[in-house]
């Protein structure tokens, strides 16, 4: 049977890139290496790490946040077994919706690893080693990342000792100390995971700065909270050797800028230092498709790699490592197919770091217009002043929200605090429709919300806020 498009890879972008190709009227089909959908976003990424995020942020507020409200006597109990069955039984209900959405959408579903034989043809190898040859007008990779490991350090990853994000989500007890290599999201996430479940966590980070390309004040703002949560930061530091020792493992470190070395040892390593685009085996040089320095797959305007007919989406190719964006592009790709025009706007995708509490950027960053010689305003209002905020005990943090001078057009909006995540959209919604700050402080907002601190930082912005 021959397709209309073959999509390697069941990731956010590979399953909504498909979907939206069969929506269109395309015939279609998914090529997927693992036993069930979704990629490593709904099985080992995204969706499990936020179901634990949610787990041990329940846990600990009912052990240290409820008194204060008057909620007196709770003492729970971790049964981290449990817990794990919570995260697992969001993944399969994840993935089980995938498979449906395939069915529903006649896409068919092709278990085994692809392999791009060249324009048109796609063999898929199961895991009995049985081999296919599919024929199709169009291919689209989507394979996405794996775990990157440390530039120059080799690593033995043994997802138990010394773990990556995979293993970080999956551990059989809580350790008493954790090191997190990486000030990164995955790093952060997981490291507030099991500090509330009452690991002992030390991040190791090569900037100076956490969250690296985050806005500074976020990130400054950001790192003291989670100090305050516990956690240890050394940061302006290059790992320079992981190894296991004895039951646990050790991390060599040293200062950046110059210095002596310095050891430390923890039960669990926790590497979380980016991931890298996965192109491994899947026949690109052979088949003629080029890559660029880092890896990554070489696309056009439109998505398409230098051989005609093949395509390419997601975190194998430019741009940032985040499922919405690789959905986006999937969406795009499927248009274009079909003869319409898929775009992307890459100015306005918004990046989310699922801690307690939040953190949310959409846009520039301050730096980002300095070094660009923009000329702009800023506009800030702390949730301290915001009335729901006060009521919930969730006042950490602000919104920052970063205008053109001269035109007002609202060129970013950052966020630290409860909520920031689902906050940040309607930020997202002004900038796809190049409104103003302006715009933002006089659309009329529910009271009280913790999203009434979004309208005063535009306030802010463009003239004075009301409640500060």
């Amino acid at each position: 049977m021959a397709y209309d498009l073959i999509v390697i890879g069941s990731g956010p972008g590979g399953y909504v890139c498909a979907i939206k190709a069969a929506q269109l009227g395309l015939k279609v089909a998914v090529v997927e290496k693992r036993a069930t959908y979704g990629g490593t976003c709904l099985n080992v990424g995204c969706i499990p790490s936020k179901a634990l995020l949610h787990a041990s942020e329940t846990y600990s507020h009912a052990a240290h946040g409820l008194d204060a409200l008057g909620i007196e006597g709770v003492k729970p109990v971790l049964n981290l077994s449990k817990m794990m069955g919570h995260k697992d039984a969001t993944v399969k209900s994840n993935v089980d919706g995938v498979a449906f959405l395939f069915k529903k959408n006649k896409i068919d579903g092709i278990q085994g690893t692809g392999k791009v034989l060249g324009a048109g043809k796609v063999s898929v190898t199961n895991d009995k080693g049985e081999e296919q040859v599919l024929e199709t007008k169009n291919i689209v990779i989507a394979t996405g990342s794996d775990v990157a490991g440390i530039p120059g350090v080799p690593v033995e990853i043994d997802e138990t000792v010394i773990v990556s994000s995979t293993g970080g989500i999956a551990l059989d007890k809580v350790p008493a100390h954790l090191i997190v290599v990486g000030g990164g999201v995955i790093g952060l996430e997981l490291g507030s995971v099991w500090a509330r479940l009452g690991a002992k966590v030390t991040v190791v980070e090569y900037l100076d700065t956490i969250l690296g390309g985050m806005d500074g004040d976020v990130s400054k703002q950001f790192q003291r909270m989670l100090v305050k949560q516990g956690m240890e930061f050394k940061l302006g530091a290059k790992v320079t050797g992981v190894e296991k020792v004895g039951s646990g493992a050790k991390v060599t470190f040293e200062p950046v800028k110059g210095g002596e070395a310095t050891t430390i040892e923890a039960d669990v390593v926790l590497i979380a230092t980016g991931r890298k685009p996965y192109t491994e085996g899947l026949g690109l040089k052979e088949a003629g498709v080029a890559l660029d320095n880092r890896g990554r797959v070489e696309i056009d305007n439109h998505f398409q790699t230098n051989v005609a007919g093949i395509y390419a989406i997601g975190d194998v190719v430019r741009g940032p490592m985040l499922a919405h964006k690789a959905e986006d592009e999937g969406v795009a790709v499927a248009e274009i197919l079909a003869g319409q025009a898929g775009h992307v706007n890459y100015d306005v995708i918004p990046s989310v770091v699922y801690t307690q509490p939040e953190v949310a950027s959409v846009g520039k960053t301050e730096e980002e217009l300095k070094a660009a010689g923009i000329a702009y305003k800023a506009g800030k209002f702390p949730f301290t002043a915001n009335g729901r905020a006060r009521a919930m005990l969730a006042t950490d943090g602000f919104v920052k929200v970063l205008a053109d001078k001269e035109t007002d057009r609202v060129l970013g909006v950052h966020i630290v605090g409860f909520g920031a995540g689902e906050m940040i959209h309607e930020a997202a919604v002004l900038m796809e429709f190049g409104g103003s700050s302006e715009d933002l402080g006089r659309t009329c907002h529910a009271h009280p919300t913790m999203s009434e601190a979004v309208k005063e930082a535009a306030l802010a912005t463009f003239f004075k806020p009301i409640h500060m």
